[in-house]
């Protein structure tokens, strides 16, 4: 049995109260377009950071974690995590939430403290306190590409993405692999994050009959996107950059067979230590607890991946951290992670949506 574990849901208290653990802020959106995500995130966290208490804390401390909204805009997330880490309120960071907000926490913490960011990113400079879990650009939409190029002859393309950071360079990277396979792009468009009309963009795709959309939205907005999609009666294929087990939930499921997400991790993935995890998340938060997906998923591997690098530098100061940090290694439902140059390499899985779960169709 894990040891408890304790969440202080609201960031004043953690100014007002002072403790003798190492407390971790939790930055994971509860409100706006990702704020499905923020249960099971919240969820992964505590068993991990369970775990972690069972087998001693750090320290000599037992780990606790701070909630911060992730879901407001990037500078009032950043001004929050700011007053935490500048009274020493949190001595850490875990991040599952966009880049820009990831981008503006950057800047105000300034290396101070270390920050372990889980999901899929840009890619690019890596600072020094900053550890990347989460797949590059670069590497992420290849294998979905490739796959639905050689299995669906999709030769034409219409990219698709929330307007910041990451989906503007996973569809840069996106465009230069479709160049080398022979394929086209014949449409892009950009939409703010919340606000999706989908009329005009179900409008787009009808006039320019693309074999395939490359679908880089989040949250709401990708819910959204594909309900409307699906009672259009349009037939192309989707491969999304951030679909996961509660958003394909949230759409209704897809039985079409042209719906597929690349992700570093599925809750269907066999393997026994994802076996082993899906069995202790049930235990601890029981059957009709939220559906472990990717993004919940890697905050129990971004504080698990914190601890590691602790334990490793036997400290929780960046300077230390940064001298020990390659080669610190953790066991997650992926396998083992280990980190180098800041940042691990993993493959990465297309799942096709089969209902209401995703079956592996290729990775890398």
């Amino acid at each position: 049995m894990t040891d408890p574990v304790t969440v202080v849901i609201d960031p004043l208290e953690a100014h007002l109260l002072k403790a003798d653990t190492l407390r971790v802020g939790l930055v994971v959106p509860v409100s706006g377009v990702l704020g499905l995500l923020g249960p099971c995130a919240i969820n992964c966290a505590m068993l991990a950071a369970s775990e972690v208490n069972a087998r001693g804390g750090l320290l000599g401390r037992q780990v606790e974690l701070v909630l911060v909204d992730a879901g407001a805009a990037p500078a009032e997330v950043a001004r929050e995590v700011a007053g935490l880490t500048r009274a020493g309120a949190v001595q850490a960071l875990v991040g599952t939430h966009t880049s820009d907000v990831r981008v503006a926490i950057e800047r105000v913490t300034a290396g101070t403290v270390p920050f372990v960011y889980t999901p899929p990113y840009e890619g690019g400079a890596r600072r020094p306190g900053v550890y990347f879990l989460g797949e590059p650009a670069s590497r992420q939409v290849g294998p979905g590409l490739d796959w639905l190029v050689d299995n669906r002859r999709a030769r034409r393309w219409f990219l698709l993405g929330n307007d910041y950071v990451w989906p503007r360079l996973v569809h840069a990277s996106a465009r230069a692999h479709l160049r080398a396979r022979g394929a086209t792009v014949v449409g892009e468009r950009f939409v703010p994050s919340g606000s999706i009309d989908t009329g005009p963009i179900i409008e787009r795709l009808a006039s320019v009959r693309p074999d395939a959309v490359l679908v880089n939205l989040i949250g709401s907005d990708l819910v959204a996107f594909n309900r409307a999609f699906a009672a259009s009666g349009l037939g192309c294929a989707r491969l999304c950059g951030a679909l996961e087990e509660h958003g394909l939930l949230a759409i209704g499921g897809d039985t079409t067979g042209e719906l597929y997400a690349a992700m570093g991790y599925f809750g269907s993935l066999s393997t026994d230590a994802n076996l082993g995890l899906a069995e202790r998340y049930i235990r601890r938060f029981g059957p009709a607890a939220p559906l472990l997906n990717g993004h919940g998923h890697g905050c129990y591997e971004g504080v698990m991946m914190l601890a590691a690098l602790v334990r490793r530098a036997g400290s929780a100061a960046v300077p230390a951290i940064e001298a020990a940090a390659d080669g610190a290694t953790v066991v997650s439902g992926r396998g083992a992670l280990t980190l180098s140059g800041r940042q691990v390499r993993q493959r990465v899985y297309v799942g096709r949506a089969d209902g209401l779960d995703f079956d592996v169709v290729t990775s890398d």
